[in-house]
């Protein structure tokens, strides 16, 4: 046995030898820093509950475990019996007697990281019903014509066909998710070309012609033939539109709007876009600007081309407004016309034909209606295992739709990448291939897990009121029972009635809805039942994570474990192998996507870009980077974080839990997660659970306090690499006052702001969530439009920017844009009527010019040389967030 292996070193003592390749690191230690044990009674109990010894110390004392020279017993040698993850990483050079030194050569730190970021956003066509192109839609369909046809013969009930006829009725001027009609000339030449190569069934194969669904594309109109296409479609060409041969843009500005075009994806239903580049976290004062500039330049150039369309293609004086914005739920009507409609004509209606972004986009239109189907059908079998959990015990039960709307969710997803492994895996060595890759990933993202309930509700958020009716266990659990065990589902199924205002008036008894909907609305009046108010539902209500199977655990470090999960998840009518598997931060492969990294998934909507969404890069980079430091100083290994369904659905309940925003969670006395043990010894308040005997009780927001303390004291290296003071500051100050901090306490003060009512609880459920609505598609997107604008105002009056005019030769283009001004000058003139949303054609034109020159000389800066496309030069390159072609 080598010593500097298998030894547990007293945290007094300096690390031993410096790791090398020569010398790899010792195979697994939990040091814990006592000056982290903030709350000495609460350890000493914790150790109480086990007998009198830490977790993980497996019978030896606490001043063995903590002090001693102990050997640790291994249930298995990881990897084949080859090497440890901390032996992986010293092949790759990351190690280091000193913190500092060890952290400067870590993965993911500001010198390494490289993000990209993907929005899905909302869209909607303001109009009246006989210009939009949704009602008319509906209306002139064979579906609607023949459920006509067999009402009229008694053959189908009158209230399915008066629901859909009501929902017609109810023209609110504003329509979710709708396509825009367009005359067939309206389009210029690129647009033109780019729509026709878009209509093919292989555009790498033209001669197989076009899409076999080519026809939906086009009506018959007033003045002729008009184009059908969806809002995510229409932004792409609008750009092509805006820098093609009749705007008059110089040579640089054309290019650069050539490969913006690119990242306007069409997938799922909403339109979605990726980084036009990579960020660093070096850059700026404050790590996560960069990236937050990046998407904030994105936001703004889609909402100047929306307004470029509304005028360049005539949609505004047809009669169609076309608004793109931050939204996380699907729209109120958009639930309600799913409710009354089949599950195939809602994919008709709502399944993006995915044009832009995909080689053979018929075939991705086809895997989007496997999506829906498959997700559809989860939501039916969801019953029998809620069944089966014991929480459904009678068969008064709301049947759901046969169709899910989950899809039209909309979240960010943040990806992270490293120069430094992407770079070893590019050299193709022994010392570092694919199956290392996701040795090591798999134990990040278990890792990781125990941190993500930092960023809900405090980052992002998706506010959402449930009312006393929605409060069947088969409708507000969603996807819960694929993602958590069936004692944690228990636990939080009686928490959240708990937590919920579902007391009566009188008596005070805990009531919960069990018939019609008729009657339940009139026992909710009558008993004065509110319901609840949550900071995320977007996590709810859909299937972010699955769960693993006993034989075949997501993140067990082995290669092709995740496609045996699907596989039986398939053989279990739960899934499909051919979707991708979701989990809450998923790996990004060096093989399928050209840079090796991590998506986070976990990001709904944030209430300002930069210090929201620039704060929560931040600290995932972190967070990621201090998870390989305990991996390189074997502090962290695989067993550490046992691959069980018990062990991961533990660590998930707090996640979901925070999402519904419940006081307390339960973790057994004995759990195999030594991990979240360590993180429980500097938990304060934990006690035995007088409900659940075995059980600890934990009080969420003592754990999130924990959390933070074990990013300042465990990863002090780490977070000095990163100057993450502020950033930790500001952490602390969110989850201690999240009503003035968190993003959540900000969303609900500006949307209740907007009604007059004091709390959430002042208004019903329809209320609240209708004037959430208008407040994301009004105030919100005003407020990003405004912050996007003032950044870019910024940016090209910075003398950097003007120095890079000069020294790249693009003065002449600049001043071909604005008329021998300067660019400051020129956007300034336009600035009013800009974001008074009633600039002409002309001015749209010059902002997006400006702004495609700032776009290009921030990729020309941007880091790395990562990309999809290997071979392009810096600054050129596709962000770490192009997808794969089912992913």
């Amino acid at each position: 046995m080598r010593p500097d292996r298998d030894q547990i070193w007293p945290p007094d003592l300096a690390f031993p030898n410096a790791l090398s390749p020569a010398a790899p690191p010792f195979r697994h230690q939990f040091l814990t820093n006592r000056s982290s044990f903030h709350d000495a009674a609460g350890v000493l109990s914790l150790f109480k509950f086990y007998g009198g010894h830490p977790p993980w110390s497996q019978g030896r004392s606490a001043a063995s475990a903590y002090g001693g020279m102990s050997t640790v017993t291994f249930r298995t040698r990881p990897y084949g019996g080859r090497a440890t993850p901390a032996e992986v990483l010293a092949r790759l050079g990351i190690y280091g007697r000193d913190p500092g030194e060890l952290a400067g050569r870590l993965p993911f730190t500001p010198a390494d990281a490289t993000l990209g970021v993907e929005n899905e956003l909302q869209a909607v066509v303001e109009g009246s019903r006989a210009q939009v192109d949704l009602p008319r839609t509906i209306e002139s369909s064979r579906y609607f014509e023949n459920i006509i046809q067999r009402r009229r013969r008694g053959d189908l009930s009158r209230r399915l066909v008066s629901d859909l006829e009501h929902w017609l009725a109810d023209d609110p001027g504003v329509w979710e998710n709708s396509w825009v009609r367009l005359p067939l000339d309206a389009l210029g030449p690129d647009a033109a070309r780019a729509f026709e190569t878009d209509l093919l069934a292989d555009k790498s194969r033209p001669e197989r012609g076009r899409r076999t669904d080519a026809g939906r594309f086009f009506t018959p109109g007033e003045g002729g033939t008009q184009i059908r296409l969806p809002i995510s479609y229409l932004i792409k060409l609008a750009l092509l539109d805006a820098v093609g041969p009749e705007s008059g843009a110089p040579e640089p500005v054309r290019a650069s709007g050539r490969k913006c075009a690119n990242h306007y994806l069409s997938d799922n239903t909403s339109p979605e876009t990726c980084s036009f580049h990579l960020a660093g976290l070096a850059e700026g004062t404050a790590g996560g600007r960069a990236v937050a500039g990046e998407t904030a330049r994105r936001f703004l150039l889609t909402q100047l081309l929306v307004q470029f369309a509304g005028h360049r293609y005539r949609l505004i004086e047809s009669g169609q407004r076309p608004l793109v914005y931050f939204a996380p739920h699907p729209p109120l009507r958009q639930k309600r016309l799913n409710d009354v409609i089949s599950d195939s004509f809602y994919r008709e209606l709502f399944m993006n034909p995915c044009l832009s972004g995909w080689e053979r986009g018929e075939e991705k239109h086809r895997y989007m209606h496997l999506c829906h189907q498959v997700l559809s059908r989860a939501s039916l079998n969801a019953l029998s295992r809620l069944r089966e959990a014991g929480i459904i015990t009678n068969n008064l039960v709301i049947v759901p739709s046969t169709s899910n709307i989950s899809l039209a969710n909309n979240g960010t997803h943040i990806s992270l990448g490293s120069q430094k492994l992407t770079g070893a895996l590019a050299a193709g060595t022994v010392d570092f291939g694919p199956a290392h890759e996701k040795y090591l990933a798999d134990l990040v993202i278990k890792f990781v897990e125990h941190f993500l309930p930092l960023f809900v509700g405090t980052y992002a958020a998706s506010p959402y009121r449930l009312g006393f009716t929605d409060f069947h266990p088969e409708r507000v659990l969603a996807f819960l029972p694929y993602e958590l065990d069936y004692t944690h589902l228990r636990m939080i199924w009686r928490r959240w009635r708990k937590k919920a205002r579902l007391k009566s008036w009188l008596f005070g008894l805990r009531m919960t809805p069990f018939g019609p909907p008729m009657l339940d609305r009139l026992w909710g009046r009558v008993w004065g039942l509110k319901g609840d108010y949550l900071p995320d539902y977007r996590l709810l209500d859909y299937l972010v994570a699955v769960m693993s199977t006993d034989a075949s655990p997501a993140l067990s470090g082995r290669a092709g474990n995740q496609d045996l999960l699907k596989k039986d998840l398939a053989d279990l009518g739960l899934y499909d192998p051919h979707m991708p598997l979701y989990l809450l931060y998923r790996q990004r492969e060096y093989d399928r996507m050209g840079f090796t990294g991590f998506e986070g998934r976990q990001y709904s909507l944030f209430h300002d870009l930069e210090s929201d969404l620039g704060s929560a890069a931040q600290l995932q980079a972190l967070v990621t980077a201090l998870a390989y430091h305990m991996i390189a100083t074997g502090h962290l290994d695989h067993d550490d974080i046992p691959d069980t369904p018990e062990v991961e659905s533990e660590r998930r309940q707090v996640f979901f839990g925070a999402a519904i925003d419940l006081p307390t969670f339960f973790v057994r006395k004995n759990s195999g997660n030594r991990f979240l043990n360590r993180i429980l010894i500097q938990t304060e308040g934990v006690r035995p659970s007088r409900r659940y005997p075995g059980f600890l009780r934990v009080r969420r927001k003592d754990y999130l306090e924990a959390l933070a303390t074990f990013l300042e004291v465990e990863g002090r290296g780490v977070a000095q690499a990163f100057g993450a003071k502020n950033l930790l500051a500001d952490l602390r100050l969110r989850v201690r006052h999240p009503e003035t901090h968190s993003a959540f306490g900000r969303l609900t003060k500006d949307i209740l702001n907007s009604t007059g009512a004091k709390t959430a609880f002042h208004l019903s459920a329809d209320e609240f969530n209708r004037a959430a609505e208008h407040y994301y598609r009004d105030e919100l997107r005003r407020r990003h439009f405004r912050e996007a604008w003032d950044l870019f105002l910024k940016e090209i009056d910075d003398p950097d920017a003007r120095g890079y005019w000069e020294e790249s030769g693009l003065r002449a283009a600049i001043g071909q844009v604005t008329g021998g001004r300067s660019p400051f000058e020129a956007a300034r003139e336009i600035e009013s009527d800009v974001m008074a949303e009633t600039a002409g054609p002309e001015a749209i034109q010059t902002a997006i010019h400006l702004l495609l020159l700032d776009i290009r000389r921030r990729a020309a800066m941007s880091p790395g040389t990562q990309s999809t496309e290997k071979g392009t030069e810096n600054g050129d390159a596709d962000p770490p967030v192009c997808r794969s072609e089912n992913g």
